[in-house]
């Protein structure tokens, strides 16, 4: 069962939301917040597994809010709601850790899958906004020398695991692939991450965009 607090500070989307997930037999609404302040606050007691959780809310917005769950709890994965006006909001939320993000009005089956999807350590990258963002998101983290756009110093596995990452899957599934162990493929990433100097799978997501991979 995939324990989900939802937070958003309007109430008609966040009870959209609790209904949506909440027909889903193997997801479990355990809270709901209406500000950033109470997201954080229910995170600690109730322990989610996921944080489906709006970008712009009162008190606390969902860039701070995910910086500070993140801090608390680094093992909660994080969905941003989003539209594309917060291209700079998006930004900030994935260097803080955030798993990715997905549009507001997107349809009932594509909420429960990226769920789904993060829960099993998949970065959700939703293909209308990942465009909109790259530029302006590889060009910061240039700046801080957490991006480096050389693939030479890749094998070809680890060029296609970045492939399949880029892709969404999680671990299992990119395992399936290329018929290796889950533990391999956890490996691998890891050692992927350190040869880019980059901190995440979402960072590694947007290094294999960027590059085309």
């Amino acid at each position: 069962m995939i324990r989900v607090l939802l937070a958003d500070d309007q109430k008609i989307l966040r009870e959209g939301l609790k209904m949506i997930m909440g027909m889903d037999e193997n997801i479990e609404i355990v809270g709901t917040a209406e500000d950033g302040e109470e997201a954080v606050f229910l995170a600690k007691e109730l322990n989610p597994d996921i944080i489906v959780m709006d970008i712009k809310m009162p008190k606390l917005n969902g860039v701070e809010a995910t910086k500070r769950i993140k801090a608390l709890n680094e093992s909660v994965k994080i969905i941003i709601l989003t539209t594309f006006k917060d291209e700079e909001f998006i930004q900030e939320a994935i260097r803080h850790g955030a798993m990715g993000y997905l549009l507001k009005d997107a349809m009932p089956d594509e909420i429960i899958d990226a769920v789904k999807k993060v829960h099993e350590g998949g970065a959700l990258m939703n293909p209308d906004v990942a465009n909109y963002v790259l530029n302006k998101m590889s060009h910061l983290m240039n700046e801080e020398n957490h991006l480096r756009f050389d693939t030479s110093i890749l094998s070809k596995r680890e060029l296609e695991i970045i492939h399949y990452l880029t892709e969404g899957m999680s671990n299992k599934e990119i395992s399936n692939q290329l018929f290796l162990s889950e533990g391999t493929i956890k490996n691998n990433i890891s050692r992927i991450l350190d040869k880019l100097s980059l901190r995440d799978r979402t960072q590694l997501a947007l290094f294999g965009v960027k590059n085309k991979i």
